[in-house]
């Protein structure tokens, strides 16, 4: 069977931490057979805007094709516009570039499969169309709680995508609720599996792999992993770290627009790596005290399922399925956007002891049971089966059946 895959975020030699959950699932679907091809177009803005702003004049800086790991990777460049997502719906800009790229490269997809509602789901619903097969769409977050509340447009390309697609997909039972209230469509939740064998503890002691990576020996370190930007909440655990003593750092693994604010908030209690490989992230994670994660909104973070797979401590904010996630534990978790709790609750791991050996345990099996990417590859091929299987019958595939 081949599957192509439609996102906006992929991992490339350059920037290899940019979606890596998704190169995950894809690997454990190419162990188990299926024959997938990704498509990430690169927005490109056009050229009188890339006269009137730096930040505009965006470089490519991936490659228009490669092979990662064995899967052909296309970045075919579309017209980007600033702030599209919230007025000028980019879907069908997506979709030309998809189209010229099956065209160019004569790629025969069975099916497609598209990552986020906007802009990906909207895309793979003009591309469906246009070549008459079916498409699944897993919800993330963003797309559901974010983007389709910015404009009418935009609720009305979101609901297209939903209801458009032959089978829908949420990575929490929050999106799918949440789904299921905005355009009466029913999903079956599946979460975007982790490589849980590759996050195994390192060999490596804490005070080795602090040396390792040039990290302080004799701090507290609390660790961010992600991009740096705004609805991260980075800003506020950049200010939680400051308003705690000098025994206390902060490393933030990622890049992005907020690095100079986190710089000017936290000043020497702030450690900023850039990205990193994945298969480094296990190893920060493993030498810090602490994996903070105060993002406003979230579907599943998949780091912070890595975090518990290592049985590192972990403070989140209770958005998307983190409290579903913990479970009886969702007290632990903290508010969007409040420094004061913050603060409090990396005071009560690291010094009052709040988070406990028991309850790591308990949650480390729970992610070992319903987050390992190769038990949910193989879902997922059975969803992709009856698709294909479906269509080929020449039967009607209602658009979002779960």
């Amino acid at each position: 069977m081949k599957v192509l895959w439609i996102t906006s975020v992929y991992p490339s030699g350059q920037k290899p931490g940019e979606g890596v959950f998704h190169e995950t699932q894809v690997q454990a679907l190419r162990m188990l057979g299926i024959d997938v091809t990704v498509i990430c177009p690169l927005p490109v803005n056009p050229g009188p805007l890339r006269l009137l702003k730096k930040k505009y004049r965006r470089i490519r800086s991936s490659p228009e094709y490669e092979e990662r790991k064995g899967i052909p990777v296309y970045r075919p460049p579309y017209t980007a516009l600033p702030g599209q997502l919230k007025w000028a719906q980019p879907h069908r800009r997506i979709a030309e570039a998809v189209l010229r790229t099956i065209g160019k490269h004569r790629l025969a997809p069975d099916m497609i499969h598209a990552h986020f509602a906007m802009p990906s789901g909207g895309a793979a619903a003009v591309v469906s169309e246009r070549l008459n097969i079916p498409y699944a769409l897993t919800l993330h977050g963003s797309d559901v709680n974010v983007y389709p509340h910015y404009s009418k447009g935009a609720f009305k390309a979101f609901e297209r995508a939903v209801r458009s697609a032959s089978d829908v997909l949420a990575v929490s039972d929050m999106l799918k609720d949440k789904t299921k209230e905005m355009t009466g469509v029913e999903s079956a939740v599946l979460p975007i599996g982790v490589s849980l064998d590759r996050f195994q503890k390192p060999s490596a002691s804490k005070a080795e792999l602090r040396e390792k990576y040039g990290l302080p020996k004799d701090k507290k370190l609390l660790t961010f992993v992600g991009r740096l930007v705004k609805g991260k909440g980075v800003a506020e655990l950049a200010e939680a770290v400051r308003q705690l003593d000098d025994s206390y750092a902060a490393v933030f693994v990622g890049d992005g627009p907020e690095k100079e604010r986190i710089r000017q908030k936290a000043g020497g209690q702030a450690i900023l790596t850039g990205q990193v490989a994945n298969q480094q992230i296990s190893e920060y994670l493993a030498a810090s005290d602490l994996f903070v994660l105060p993002s406003y909104s979230e579907g599943m973070p998949t780091v912070v399922i890595e975090a518990l797979a290592l049985k590192v401590p972990v403070v989140c904010t209770a958005v998307g399925g983190v409290p579903a996630l913990f479970g009886k534990h969702r007290h632990l978790l903290v508010k969007p956007g409040s420094v004061s709790e913050l603060k409090a609750a990396v005071t009560d791991y690291v010094e009052g002891g709040k988070w406990r050996a028991d309850i790591a345990d308990e949650l480390y099996q729970k992610v070992y049971e319903h987050y390992d990417a190769n038990q949910n590859a193989k879902a997922l091929k059975e969803r992709y089966e009856r698709i294909v299987r479906d269509l080929k019958k020449g039967a009607e595939v209602p658009g979002g059946r779960g």
